[in-house]
C-alpha cells in the first residue's frame, strides 16, 4: 500500500478563493439557491472513525487494518469547528448536528458541544444541537453531553434481533449495549430517536418489533431507505424496501396518518398513529426524493463543505481557515457557494450518467 494518504470516499476537491475584504461587519443573511433553498441545516462531521463496521457504511473490505484515516493534523479543531459553526449561524443556520464516523470517539467532544452551544440563531434563540450515534458510549458520556448544552440524540439502531444486529455491525456488538445506551440518554434528560436503515432479505422483518418496541417506550423510530451513498457498500436497487411499502406494513397492524412538516426541508416524512400514540418517520431519498426542500449543509472533518449527501466534491474551507481568512470574507465564500447549489442527485438518480469520481462516503460525511 502506499505511504500517500489517498483517501476511498472523495476524489475532487474544489478550492475556494479568498473574497476581497471589505468593512468589519459580519454579513448576515439566508442566502438561497438556484432552486430557491435556503440554508438551515448544518451537519459537522468530527471523526472518520468508527468503532462498529456496518456493511451498509464502513464495510470490512474497506475498512480494515490497513485502511488509513486522517492524521490528527487534518482535522478541523473544536476552535476551526466552531468559528466555522458561527459563520454558518450567520447565515441562518438554526439546527447543527454532530456526526462522524462515531462522534463520541473525538477526544473531549463535551466541550465542542459546550462552545457550539453558546451559539444564537439569527432571531436570537438557542441552536438546536444534536448529536448522531450508535450509543455504544453513551452510558460513559450521555449525562455530561446534556450538561455540556446537547439538546437531543439520534441513536442508529437497525435490529432487536441481536443475531442480526451483530452481523449487520459486523463487530459483534450486542443489541442489549445499545439499549443501555438510549437508557442512559433518557435518563440525562435527552430526547432520543431511532434511527433504522432497512435492507431487503436483511433486517425487514425487524420493522414491526422495532416499531413496537419504541412505540412502547415513547421513543420516534425512523425507517431509512438504503441508499446509495458512497460507493463501497455494494448498493442495489433491489435491496432498497420502499417507504411506501414500510407504511403500508405498519399502518396493517397499527393505522397510521401523515403528520405535516414542522418546517420546509425536512428530510423524514412524519406519520402518527391514529390512536395518540406517538408518531414515526420514514426518511425516502430513493423512491420519493427530497430535494426540491432540501436545506441541508455538510462540513466535512477535514473542514470540506459537501452540498448534497450524494456529492462527488467537496469546496476546501480548512485553507481559507488556516490562511487567515476573516469571518467576513468566510461568510462571503459560504454564501457564494451555496447561491450557486444546484444539487437535486435523487430527483436524477436514473437519469444521471455514471459519475467519474467517487462519491463521498457515508462514514466520512456522516449521513
Amino acid at each position: 500500500m502506499s505511504e500517500r494518504f489517498v483517501p476511498v470516499f472523495d476524489a475532487r476537491v474544489r478550492s475556494v478563493p479568498l473574497p476581497p475584504a471589505g468593512g468589519a461587519q459580519l454579513p448576515l443573511g439566508r442566502p438561497i439557491d438556484r432552486l430557491g433553498r435556503r440554508l438551515h441545516d448544518l451537519r459537522v462531521s468530527v471523526t472518520d472513525r468508527c468503532n462498529f463496521r456496518c456493511t451498509y457504511c464502513m464495510p470490512k473490505e474497506v475498512f480494515n487494518r490497513e485502511y488509513r484515516f486522517l492524521p490528527h493534523a487534518e482535522l478541523l479543531t473544536f476552535e476551526e469547528i466552531t468559528r466555522l459553526a458561527r459563520v454558518f449561524v450567520a447565515q441562518g443556520v438554526e439546527k447543527i448536528r454532530l456526526t462522524g464516523g462515531e462522534p463520541l470517539l473525538r477526544k473531549d467532544l463535551p466541550r465542542l458541544i459546550e462552545m457550539l452551544a453558546g451559539l444564537r440563531t439569527l432571531d436570537g434563540r438557542d441552536l438546536d444541537l444534536a448529536l448522531t450515534t450508535n450509543a455504544s458510549l453513551l452510558p460513559r458520556h450521555a449525562a455530561e453531553l446534556q450538561r455540556a448544552g446537547l439538546k437531543r440524540v439520534t441513536v442508529s439502531l437497525d435490529a432487536l434481533e441481536d443475531e442480526v444486529f451483530r452481523r449487520m455491525n459486523d463487530v459483534d456488538f450486542p443489541v442489549a449495549a445499545v439499549l443501555e445506551g438510549i437508557e442512559a440518554a433518557r435518563q440525562a434528560g435527552l430526547p432520543v430517536k431511532i434511527n433504522m436503515v432497512v435492507q431487503r432479505a436483511v433486517n425487514e422483518h425487524q420493522i414491526l418489533p422495532m416499531v413496537r418496541f419504541f412505540r412502547e417506550r415513547g421513543h420516534t423510530l425512523r425507517m431509512i431507505e438504503y441508499m446509495d451513498v458512497g460507493t463501497t457498500n455494494g448498493w442495489q436497487l433491489g435491496e432498497v424496501v420502499p417507504a411506501s411499502e414500510i407504511v403500508a406494513r405498519i399502518d396493517a397492524q397499527m393505522p397510521l396518518e401523515p403528520v405535516e412538516p414542522d418546517y420546509p426541508g425536512e428530510v423524514a416524512r412524519r406519520w402518527r398513529y391514529r390512536d395518540g400514540g406517538g408518531e414515526i418517520g420514514v426518511v425516502a431519498s430513493v423512491t420519493q426524493a427530497f430535494c426540491r426542500d432540501c436545506t441541508r449543509a455538510r462540513l466535512s472533518i477535514e473542514g470540506r463543505l459537501y452540498l448534497c449527501l450524494f456529492a462527488s466534491h467537496g469546496y476546501d474551507l480548512r485553507s481559507l481557515v488556516r490562511a487567515g481568512a476573516s469571518d467576513e470574507q468566510l461568510s462571503a465564500a459560504i454564501a457564494g457557494i451555496w447561491n450557486s447549489r444546484s444539487d437535486r442527485y435523487s430527483e436524477l438518480r436514473g437519469q444521471l450518467p455514471p459519475d467519474e469520481g467517487r462519491k463521498v462516503e457515508m462514514s466520512y460525511i456522516g449521513g
